[in-house]
């Protein structure tokens, strides 16, 4: 941007009191401004403005659409060099209002060879996430994806002709949500999973799609009962609605493991003297390394955690010792976890991912 421009834009924006906020390639003003007075923009609110001359900006193209009405949220697209990249999303409060932009403002003349368009923003809600082993359960994938992303609503699976593995669609509150997802969901399954996965927007949903999405059905499959994990750490429930924002969703689930070469129920290690009864199967973890330590006539694991460091994506590193009763040597690993609402939640969620690793070098060692 010249330094021309950029002081008009500076000088307006303090004179208007306006907040904008750089993000993700794109600058925001609002979602929701700091003065709104009703509920959240549905559907269809949102128009796609292109056409934009890349030296115009916010404090040109916001009075401009907000003379239609309140904005609920404008993002300009930026590149690195500070230009606009000629494209922009504006938000209102009623699809009623989002029309009345189109037909006021498209083909609006900024400039004497500069006409906007001005039309209805897609708002892609759906992902397409493929490449996803033969073996993935819906309500594992839809846990594990509560875990590592926010505004997942519900998905469902299909498999066939054509398609490697299997392929989830997976419905977001926002098109917002699906982006973020979207940028950073290849590389956590790689790194929590080693798995290699693709994803793309979904952008045909054929009608029938939305039955085998629809909240109400109940599953084909349900889950196992499993033990509830320790009171200070918060569990949710598997529901269609996603869980509130504060609250940190259940830990990768044991089955989608299996799925994707864990440790799991049927292949749990080996006992050292007597196998746990089969209905604990689907303990987390760290309650089946205590009680196949108890099983063989020892005392509780110890765990030595110590956090290792964080990394820009939102991961949390902990290097750890576990002491097993009866074996001279610890166990000793880095696990990465997401951080929990505490704490303690992040430091149980560290203890659990190490308890894994364990219960799975232990049954690699007495395997061989």
């Amino acid at each position: 941007m010249e330094s021309k421009q950029s002081q008009v834009l500076e000088t307006w924006l303090k004179t208007t009191n306006t907040k904008l906020t750089q993000v993700n390639g794109q600058r925001k003003y609002g979602g929701p401004p700091e003065v709104w007075g009703g509920p959240p923009p549905e559907a269809r609110c949102e128009v796609f403005i292109s056409q934009i001359p890349r030296d115009t900006y916010e404090d040109l193209l916001i009075p401009l659409f907000s003379s239609v009405g309140p904005l609920w949220e404008f993002r300009l697209m930026m590149n690195f060099s500070g230009q606009n990249r000629g494209f922009a999303y504006g938000k209102y409060g009623s699809p009623a209002v989002a029309n009345e932009a189109i037909r006021l403002l498209h083909g609006h003349m900024l400039g004497p060879c500069s006409r906007l368009t001005v039309r209805r923003s897609t708002e892609k809600r759906h992902l397409c996430i493929g490449d996803l082993p033969a073996s993935t359960r819906q309500e594992d994938l839809l846990k594990v994806l509560r875990v590592l992303v926010e505004g997942v609503e519900r998905l469902s699976l299909k498999a066939g002709p054509g398609i490697e593995g299997v392929s989830a669609i997976v419905a977001f509150s926002s098109h917002h949500a699906a982006s973020m997802a979207k940028k950073m969901l290849v590389e956590a399954f790689k790194k929590q999973f080693a798995l290699n996965t693709s994803i793309k927007w979904q952008t045909v949903v054929k009608p029938s799609l939305d039955e085998q999405l629809s909240p109400h059905k109940p599953s084909k499959s349900l889950l196992p009962p499993a033990l509830k994990p320790p009171r200070h750490i918060p569990s949710s429930p598997l529901t269609s609605a996603p869980p509130p924002r504060m609250v940190r969703p259940p830990s990768v689930p044991l089955g989608f493991c299996r799925s994707v070469g864990g440790p799991t129920v049927s292949q749990h290690p080996p006992p050292l003297r007597s196998s746990p009864s089969s209905s604990q199967g689907h303990l987390v973890s760290t309650a089946l390394l205590h009680q196949l330590c108890e099983a063989n006539g020892g005392g509780q694991p110890l765990y030595e955690m110590y956090c290792s460091h964080a990394v820009p994506d939102g991961f949390l590193y902990f290097t750890y010792k576990v002491y097993i009763p009866g074996i001279t040597t610890a166990f000793k690993g880095l696990v990465m976890v997401l951080p929990g609402p505490t704490a303690i939640a992040t430091l149980e969620e560290a203890r659990r991912a190490a308890a894994q690793q364990v219960l799975q070098r232990l049954y690699n060692e007495l395997a061989h």
